[in-house]
């Protein structure tokens, strides 16, 4: 029987989050997070820099919402968002196109090469949502790497602590912590 645990009473189920039809959990919280960092976007950029860091926030804060609930990131938001990112740096910032292409390659790599050694050391949809960092980013993809790992550093930090030597096969969604260093570098020039 479903919610009842040994010969006891059922214990009731914990009701669902809130989703919508394409499965964001808590779609106000998120669509309140990615309003708020547009809204930053929108007052502190250029037109063209805020349409741009739109386009990425929308799919970043998305992915994260998703990652963190079921510890995925969906290559049906992720591959279509790369696409219409380096659409608009063609339109809007067209001497950056072949910048970003290189760096979607080079950021995608960086964080498939783990992998070489332990399949599991990262997962295929942090290595495409690379992809999304490098066209919104250009070079600056490497930067938002960076400060993705040194976020993340505590939350890793713990889980060995918390779990001694078996936690090393532990893993914990890295997606959140990609997107939160892209916005970072995307919202910087804004704080300036």
């Amino acid at each position: 029987m479903a919610g009842s645990v040994g010969l006891g009473a059922p214990i009731p189920a914990r009701p669902a989050p809130e989703r919508t039809p394409l499965g964001v959990p808590h779609p106000r919280a998120v669509a309140a997070l990615a309003a708020s960092l547009i809204a930053v976007a929108v007052v502190g950029l250029t037109p063209a820099h805020a349409v741009l860091a739109t386009l990425a926030i929308v799919p970043l804060v998305y992915v994260t919402a998703v990652d963190i609930d079921r510890r995925l990131i969906p290559n049906v938001v992720v591959l279509p968002a790369t696409l219409v990112v380096l659409l608009a740096q063609a339109v809007l910032f067209p001497d950056s196109l072949l910048q970003c292409v290189a760096s979607s390659f080079l950021a995608a790599v960086l964080l498939f090469a783990p992998r070489l050694l332990n399949t599991d050391s990262m997962g295929m949809g942090d290595v495409k949502l690379a992809l999304l960092l490098g066209a919104a980013l250009g070079w600056s993809a490497l930067g938002a790497l960076v400060l993705a790992f040194v976020f993340a550093f505590p939350v890793a930090l713990s889980i060995l602590i918390r779990g001694g030597g078996a936690a090393r096969r532990a893993t914990f969604a890295f997606g959140p912590f990609l997107a939160a260093g892209a916005i970072a570098v995307l919202l910087a020039p804004a704080f300036n």
